[in-house]
């Protein structure tokens, strides 16, 4: 008869020596994350909460004022402006920056000659997009005698001297909502890697039973393209509320012409940098915060009644 011995380490309260050294060195190449979280974002957001509530002009000491500069913003047209023309570039602007980038992305995933070349020719816009440089060559083109102005007067337009785009108040927003447009690079590179996951099967097994290129397009590409389709409009839409540099060049850091680019952000720093109303535009910040928290939920609740995972038994 043998006997079974059950042999049971003791714990060691605190874990081993080498368990406390691990914890140790994780806290240490954590650490230059967590200060950097502290004191450069959840610090000075903080400190924008409290300024909110304050009448500051950073000469003197702020002045606790309440809901003051909350209330206020309902009775100032230039906010309600700055609403308003931020809110016709998200809905204008985004889904035609993503209507333009899966079409790309569909014309690229088609096998062809130098298609290396093709992609990057057409990212290569989103890498300088952004950058002030790009916003100045493009203001260049749609001033007044510019070479968009040129080639319109050319084909029986106006004459170039009063053909320019930057000028006039009703080409402005269409020229910015043309300029982010431009810059499809960074979600056609996420559409055509989802194209590249959708099986070849499913295109085969429906052309067989009739299916056309449109038919196959909504009942094969679009569901299984919803996933990424979610997550380029979750990030184009936030990115298309924070828009400042394209509308500081090409307005002159004024907004104008009559306040046709005065985009919530650019109003925000005229406020906090120009007037020094650090308090309202600490307000005005948290106002964006809350209402793209506000968007980025409305996306995620819908989300579940079209977008679709793979093993997703609804």
């Amino acid at each position: 008869m043998t006997a079974t011995a059950t042999i049971v380490r003791p714990r060691v309260r605190g874990g081993s020596a080498r368990a406390r050294q691990e914890t140790r060195a994780g806290y240490a190449f954590l650490s230059p994350w967590l200060i950097g979280f502290f004191v450069l974002t959840a610090g000075p957001m903080l400190a924008s909460l409290f300024l909110s509530f304050t009448d500051y002009n950073l000469f003197a000491a702020p002045e606790f004022i309440g809901f003051d500069n909350y209330t206020r913003m309902f009775n100032d047209p230039n906010f309600l402006q700055a609403v308003k023309v931020t809110g016709i570039y998200v809905l204008v602007g985004t889904p035609l920056k993503l209507l333009a980038a899966l079409a790309v992305a569909m014309l690229l995933n088609a096998p062809r000659r130098g298609q290396g070349f093709y992609r990057s020719a057409f990212y290569l816009p989103s890498l300088i997009g952004g950058s002030v440089s790009i916003a100045i060559v493009w203001k260049a083109m749609f001033i007044d005698d510019g070479i968009v102005a040129q080639i319109t007067s050319f084909f029986g337009g106006p004459p170039a001297s009063e053909a320019g785009w930057v000028g006039d108040p009703a080409r402005t927003l269409p020229l910015l909502i043309l300029l982010t447009v431009w810059q499809f690079g960074a979600p056609m590179v996420i559409f055509l890697a989802g194209l590249k996951q959708v099986p070849a099967e499913l295109y085969e097994a429906a052309s067989v039973d009739g299916a056309g290129a449109v038919r196959r397009f909504f009942s094969i590409t679009i569901p299984m393209l919803s996933p990424v389709l979610f997550f380029n409009l979750l990030l184009e839409t936030i990115h298309a509320f924070q828009v400042f540099n394209s509308a500081y060049i090409i307005s002159n850091g004024s907004g104008g012409p009559a306040g046709s680019t005065l985009f919530y952000t650019l109003y925000l720093y005229l406020r906090g940098f120009r007037d020094f109303q650090m308090g309202y535009a600490s307000a005005m910040a948290w106002v964006l915060v809350i209402v793209v928290g506000i968007v980025t939920f409305m996306l995620f609740r819908t989300s579940k009644a079209w977008v679709h995972y793979a093993g997703d038994e609804r």
